[in-house]
């Protein structure tokens, strides 16, 4: 019997395994397996507990699935839900004979203590998912709050991104504002220059206008003065002429009897004297000897004076050029002759050492004015080179380069005074209309330089005429021998010469000619120190000497006396203003500055300088100046 029972379980277990594993055991409700033991008969008595209690359980299931959609049965011998009932039904007739056994009391009590166990279990199975849904809960309000921070820092990110923004925007704007102020100032700026311009050039179109009216009217006043004059000198004429004619017929009568008696006397005088030498003559040609004595004579004397001109010529030509000073010389200290000018340089030797050679700048340098420097290095330079030659020691070279009219001429002649050396000035443009003659003008020039017992200074402006690189290919064969010929008389330091070369580009001389400079000085446009000094230098000499001229006595009677400039309120202060807007002004420019300011002054009605015709005048020269610099600018770019 208990085989039969084992058997029906195990066949009852084996079709709910089959159900399971094929997965076609459906049913309308749902359904609740127990777990099987090991034991058949446990198993047995559980699923016949379980299926006296399933029929409420099945019968709620059935109204609850009711109102649920029906699944489709593909297989006739299961229900609609798909559940095969025939294993359930042996099963249930398996728990029946189980519990018709005398050992079923054991089975239902392994049963409960199996489902006590399986209580605990899922009580702690609860627990621990209770545990777990607590960890979850914890870890979704976790996740919850790093959200929400993220949140909130991007929400802090993105407001302050905007807030970078807008500051962005707002600077940009600013910007653009500024932007506009800034071209509208430069706009109202440019509209006030062209108004001051327009301002400036009707005030000079009215000055203009002016000063051509009252040129105007000083040319018919001049007029009506020659007018007058015209007409006083016709009538003294006219009177004159009455006069002249009232004394005429007496004066004639006197003529007439005068120039008879003289006509007498001279027609006895001229019949006496053919008488002579119509004797004299008619001597000769009736004597033979005396007539070769007459035309020997006469030919002698021609020959002699012949011969007497033409040695003289030669003898003075050979003297000129021994003794003569050189043809390239266009100023010298030295005189033509070794003779000439003594007396005037004794009186200047003398004049100098009475005075001690005081200068008008107050340092001793006469009227050169220079950077404090530059001007220190020459007099450094002049006292070196007068030791020099007290000492018989070889000259140094020297180049002075810089923009014109910067003094470098008039810096060379008060170096070689300073040194006690005499002065000698030629021109590099004169060497090339030489042509082949430049060989022999340059060796005379230094064999007369050779001469001087003081030593000479040598100065060659505008050096680089000649002096260029030989390379050119517009320097001529005669330019070539003559720089050659230069070359070689400086090839050696020299005790006699000190060769001093000027120009105003540096870079054109010959690398030859450089190799001979032992110093090189720059003379750079006047600062504003030094146009002051200028100015004031030049109105002492064209202003406030001006007129002061001592004449001689014959000038006294034949020549009008020059009129004073009278300087009215021209104070330092104008002079500094005048300084600041000769900037790039050189030192010959504010030379003819000043000219131009004197001619001004003598142009005027009253011949007195105030400041306002002095400003005038130094407006429109700087005026002139700009235009020249544009024009010259202009000139280079086209080039």
């Amino acid at each position: 019997m208990g085989k039969t029972y084992a058997v029906g379980l195990l066949s009852a277990i084996a079709a709910s395994a089959a159900l399971s594993h094929n997965q076609y055991a459906y049913a309308d409700g749902p359904f609740s397996f127990p777990s099987f033991s090991t034991s058949p008969s446990t198993s047995i008595a559980s699923q016949s507990s379980s299926s006296d209690k399933s029929p409420p359980a099945s019968s709620s299931s059935t109204a609850d699935n009711e109102s649920k959609p029906k699944v489709r049965n593909d297989n006739p011998r299961t229900t609609s839900a798909g559940f095969d009932p025939e294993a359930l039904e042996r099963g249930v007739k398996a728990l029946k004979e189980i519990s018709s056994s005398p050992h079923g009391k054991k089975v239902f009590e392994v049963i409960k203590k199996q489902e006590e166990t399986k209580q605990e279990d899922l009580t702690a199975k609860v627990a621990e998912f209770k545990a777990m849904q607590a960890q979850a809960e914890t870890e979704r309000q976790r996740v919850i709050y790093d959200e929400q921070k993220k949140l909130a820092q991007h929400q802090a990110q993105t407001k302050s991104q905007m807030a970078r923004y807008e500051d962005e925007l707002a600077r940009k704007r600013m910007q653009a504002e500024n932007e506009y102020q800034r071209a509208r100032n430069q706009e109202l700026v440019k509209l006030q220059e062209d108004s001051s311009i327009r301002q400036e050039q009707a005030r000079r179109a009215t000055e203009e206008q002016i000063q051509a009216q009252r040129r105007q009217t000083e040319r018919e006043k001049a007029e009506i003065e020659r007018e007058t004059i015209r007409v006083r000198a016709m009538a003294e004429a006219e009177g004159r002429a009455h006069e002249a004619k009232l004394a005429e017929e007496v004066n004639r009568r006197m003529l007439v009897d005068r120039a008879n008696a003289e006509r007498e006397k001279w027609i006895a005088a001229i019949n006496t004297t053919f008488d002579h030498i119509g004797g004299g003559l008619k001597a000769i040609l009736t004597d033979q000897n005396k007539l070769v004595v007459a035309v020997g004579g006469v030919t002698a004397l021609a020959a002699g004076v012949y011969t007497t001109r033409e040695g003289a010529r030669v003898i003075w030509g050979y003297v000129d050029r021994i003794l003569g000073q050189p043809s390239l010389i266009r100023e010298s200290s030295r005189g033509k002759y070794p003779w000439s000018g003594m007396f005037s340089r004794a009186m200047s030797t003398l004049r100098n050492t009475n005075k001690g050679a005081p200068s008008k700048n107050g340092k001793g340098f006469g009227d050169v004015i220079l950077h404090p420097t530059l001007q220190k290095r020459i007099e450094q330079l002049s006292n070196a080179t007068a030791n020099t030659k007290s000492h018989q020691a070889p000259f140094r070279n020297m180049l002075f380069y810089g923009p014109p009219g910067t003094g470098k001429t008039m810096a060379a002649r008060e170096l070689a005074r300073k040194s006690g050396l005499d002065y000698a000035l030629m021109t590099g443009g004169d060497v090339a209309p030489l042509g082949s003659q430049a060989v022999t003008k340059i060796h005379q020039l230094f064999d007369w330089s050779k001469k001087s017992k003081k030593g000479l200074l040598l100065f060659i402006d505008e050096a680089d005429a000649f002096l260029c690189e030989r390379n050119k290919t517009y320097m001529s064969e005669a330019q070539r021998s003559a720089l050659n010929a230069l070359l070689f008389r400086t090839g050696d330091q020299s005790k006699d010469i000190v060769l001093a070369l000027a120009t105003n580009r540096p870079g054109d001389l010959d690398s030859a000619v450089a190799d001979r400079i032992d110093e090189v000085l720059e003379f750079p446009l006047p600062g504003e120190d030094e146009r002051f000094k200028l100015l004031k230098l030049y109105l002492d000499k064209y202003i406030a000497q001006a007129g002061s001229r001592k004449s001689g006595v014959l000038q006294k009677f034949f020549q009008r006396k020059p009129q004073k400039i009278e300087v009215k309120g021209l104070t330092d202060d104008i002079l500094r203003e005048a300084a600041n807007k000769t900037d790039g002004f050189s030192g010959r420019e504010i030379a003819k500055l000043m000219a131009s300011v004197q001619a001004a002054v003598y142009g005027s009605e009253n011949c007195v300088l105030d400041p306002s015709l002095f400003r005038e005048v130094v407006d429109y020269k700087v005026a002139e100046h700009q235009q020249r610099r544009k024009l010259a600018a202009s000139d280079k770019a086209s080039t």
